[in-house]
């Protein structure tokens, strides 16, 4: 703390509610537009460039926090893994927004990669707030915008967007294979984008493994958050599982929308199983609801609390399982 005599409070930002979080580690400040790399990114004025040399500073389980600028995107040339725990991630956009989060990392097209995420976080403990990740590199190995495979990661007001890949089956916004991740007011998708070709396309994919071998879906929860889509077809979803056990224990949606944008054609469901889950469940808690879909789910091993809206009493909503 000794880089701020006078707080954090002198940067004119609140550390409750939103905003830099206190630590005992360290601070390191990211601007594209005037940082350096060569920087220790210790102050505003002394920032780095790039969110990936940002990470690379990070000590692991010393609870450093990377600040993120508000008014350039944050641009990746390549897959930025983070195996390092108990970093964060946090921008000065302090207002909790759901979507158009004005701190962006984002993945532009050109940037030639075998690898297949722009951001792979991997960590223990590791939390993300007030971040839009973005993803408009074409490149045909590029599988995610977000790979998602740490242990009790936190996800606060970001947003998940892929502009590329929208005739796929197997691409998405993200890859999720993480344990106990946890995700609050967060959006999934566009509602913009159309997907092509009756794919699936969906915001979240949870096939086993595939940010990292034997890496799975478990004991993961959603609170308040959006999932978007503009569907060419009525076999696309929102989340989307390809084996009987993606899912291990748990994955809890609670007060969460599915919306599939009206100029668009209706899913069939908004969370799709290929085949029936085994060693796990999905469960749908409070307001949970879908707008323009047929139901929410229908597959066994996805159950609807007596809470959650269904179609007879609430128009346009569907809840059948």
């Amino acid at each position: 703390m000794d880089d701020f005599p006078n707080g954090l409070s002198s940067f004119g930002m609140s550390l409750a509610g939103g905003g830099i979080p206190g630590t005992t580690g360290k601070y390191i400040f990211v601007n594209p537009t005037t940082g350096s790399n060569g920087n220790d990114g210790s102050t505003p004025d002394a920032a780095v460039k790039t969110y990936a040399y940002a990470v690379g500073l990070a000590r692991t389980n010393k609870d450093d926090v990377i600040v993120l600028s508000t008014y350039a995107n944050h641009e990746v040339t390549e897959q930025v893994t983070i195996s390092k725990n108990r970093v964060h991630t946090v921008s000065f956009d302090v207002y909790g927004r759901l979507y158009g989060q004005r701190a962006k990392i984002n993945y532009a097209d050109g940037n030639a990669t075998a690898l297949p995420f722009m951001i792979k976080n991997i960590g223990v403990g590791n939390t993300f707030n007030g971040v839009k990740f973005l993803n408009y590199n074409t490149d045909a190995q590029v599988v995610a915008t977000v790979g998602e495979g740490g242990e009790y990661a936190v996800y606060r007001n970001c947003e998940f967007y892929n502009a590329t890949n929208l005739d796929s089956d197997t691409v998405a916004e993200m890859v999720l294979n993480g344990d106990s991740t946890q995700f609050f007011n967060c959006t999934f998708g566009s509602l913009a984008d159309a997907v092509s070709g009756n794919k699936v396309r969906p915001a979240i994919l949870l096939t086993k493994g595939t940010v990292g071998t034997g890496l799975v879906c478990r004991d993961v929860y959603f609170d308040g958050c959006r999932f978007w889509k503009q569907a060419g077809g009525t076999t696309t979803a929102m989340v989307k599982s390809t084996t009987a056990t993606d899912v291990e224990r748990v994955m809890e949606f609670h007060n969460c929308h599915f919306i599939a944008n009206p100029l668009g054609s209706t899913p069939a469901v908004a969370i799709d199983c290929a085949v029936s889950l085994t060693v796990g469940i999905i469960y749908l808690t409070g307001d949970t609801a879908a707008v323009k879909c047929t139901a929410l789910a229908t597959a066994t091993g996805i159950f609807a609390a007596l809470t959650v809206k269904a179609a007879a009493t609430h128009i346009a909503l569907q809840s059948t399982n």
